[in-house]
């Protein structure tokens, strides 16, 4: 294996446009690069899955906004994002990581993804669970996050809480056996999940990839990941 593990990244698109372009930021790259990682694009070919989960040392799932199926959501929530190409591969790619044990990082999207993947479900508004909710969907915005101990995101931080960003408008509601919460927002949003069956499965709902050039305490999970991604 290269002294440097390659990462599969899966593209994100201009969806709120009209879906005909790769568009996502550089960030992503730019943080698995400053941990040690080779990040590369993958685009929405359904060939393209089996060779990249054999060939590719880990996975990160991107943020994006895009509709994941009906089952997934609770009842009378479901999203009403856009179709897209995306999900058909980005699945395939993720459940072939999983099975095989690699490392798969999700953040927002990728994060959702992976919770459903493992039996958890969403809500396309997290705004409408309750008043006490606070406005996740906003870019200029922050909020803490505790981390649930003994978990594994607790021993990459090495802290139990911590400010991050807001920038989403659907949210994992429910976990099921195979996930853990690992971090929850202040009004009881879950931020991150993980899968304890696998050697490194993390979702966060925050976008850590954009404290990529700061000194931030979440940027270890970057390095984390790309730790697990040499073995």
């Amino acid at each position: 294996m290269s002294k440097n593990p390659r990462i599969a990244v899966i593209m994100d698109e201009n969806t709120s446009v009209d879906g005909t372009r790769y568009d996502m930021t550089k960030a992503y790259f730019i943080a698995i690069h400053r941990a040690g990682g080779l990040p590369f694009g993958i685009p929405y070919f359904a060939d393209l899955v089996e060779p990249v989960v054999e060939e590719f040392d880990g996975l990160v799932s991107v943020g994006g906004r895009i509709r994941f199926p009906g089952e997934w959501y609770i009842p009378g929530h479901e999203s009403r994002y856009p179709l897209s190409e995306r999900l058909a591969v980005e699945m395939a790619l993720m459940q072939g990581f999983l099975n095989r044990d690699k490392p798969v990082l999700g953040i927002c999207n990728g994060m959702q993804m992976l919770a459903c993947l493992n039996g958890g479900r969403m809500v396309h508004e997290v705004r409408k669970v309750g008043a006490h909710i606070l406005d996740h969907d906003n870019r200029n915005g922050t909020h803490t996050v505790s981390i649930a101990p003994g978990t594994m995101l607790s021993r990459i931080l090495g802290t139990d809480q911590f400010a991050v960003n807001s920038r989403h408008q659907e949210a994992v509601v429910e976990v099921s056996g195979k996930a853990v919460a690992a971090a929850k927002a202040d009004d009881g949003v879950i931020e991150a999940i993980e899968i304890p069956s696998r050697r490194f499965a993390l979702g966060l709902q925050w976008h850590q990839e954009a404290f990529a050039t700061q000194d931030h305490p979440g940027n270890r999970v970057f390095s984390a990941f790309i730790e697990a991604s040499r073995k």
